[in-house]
């Protein structure tokens, strides 16, 4: 990290934005607005699904920037059909996805580990995000414990800090954070922060050094009937870069 002029003040680095994509136009007008990366998902009503390996690729076609593809079968946070799953990651894989979203929790509110072993072994070295689903979890340092022992585990966490959004999260995030630039075990993935995320969170997360975030309704300004709208990425954009000053 670079120092300004004065070189009092590190210059914070360009933070990553990550926008949700349903399809090819999704995919261009946030990558036009300056998106980082994209989450490809379909049926945005059962909270995200794996979507179609002609979509994957119809969208790998249309921009150039990382994609993150869901494996995710249904709504909720269990697995479900392992096997199916399983079968769906390599097909992606086949089809050129080398970055994944998942993420499932046993009835407990633990990680499930099958699960994850299953799948982490079929998408053997690529990266991944484990989704929101720690903020559903019965102990959330536990389950960065148990993933932290997990061959393959994840380089992101997406959370808002609680099931509820970052409003009622940002407490945690923070204390979270504060334990990631620690080096404390289980906290070496990179926080993503999303859900319920606004522009107004922006200076406090950056502040404290947080440097990812993740969209989807606030790319849409005409819901989620209408496609992602390059203009509403550009004010995340924007915001973020503002924040490096």
């Amino acid at each position: 990290m670079s120092n300004d002029l004065g070189g009092t003040h590190p210059r914070r680095h360009r933070a990553l934005l990550e926008v949700i994509a349903l399809d090819p136009q999704d995919a261009v007008a946030a990558q036009t607005g300056g998106a980082d990366r994209l989450e490809l998902v379909t049926d945005i009503a059962a909270d995200g699904l794996t979507p179609p390996r002609a979509v994957f690729a119809a969208i790998r076609a249309a921009v150039d920037i990382p994609l993150r593809v869901m494996l995710r079968h249904r709504d909720g946070f269990a697995a479900g059909d392992i096997d199916a799953l399983c079968a769906d990651a390599a097909a992606l894989r086949a089809a050129g996805a080398d970055e994944f979203v998942l993420g499932f929790l046993t009835p407990d509110g633990r990680p499930d580990l099958t699960a994850l072993r299953a799948l982490t072994e079929v998408i053997g070295g690529c990266r991944w995000t484990f989704h929101r689903a720690l903020d559903h979890a019965a102990d959330r340092d536990a389950l960065r414990t148990e993933l932290a022992a997990l061959p393959g585990g994840p380089d992101t966490f997406l959370t808002a800090g609680a099931a509820t959004g970052v409003a009622d999260g940002l407490p945690t995030l923070l204390a979270e954070h504060a334990r990631t630039r620690a080096g404390a075990p289980g906290y070496a993935p990179r926080v993503l922060v999303g859900g319920g995320l606004t522009l107004e969170h922006l200076p406090t997360l950056r502040a404290a050094g947080l440097d990812a975030f993740h969209i989807g309704g606030a790319a849409r300004p005409s819901g989620w009937s209408a496609p992602a709208d390059a203009a509403a990425v550009r004010r995340w954009r924007t915001a973020l870069d503002a924040t490096e000053e």
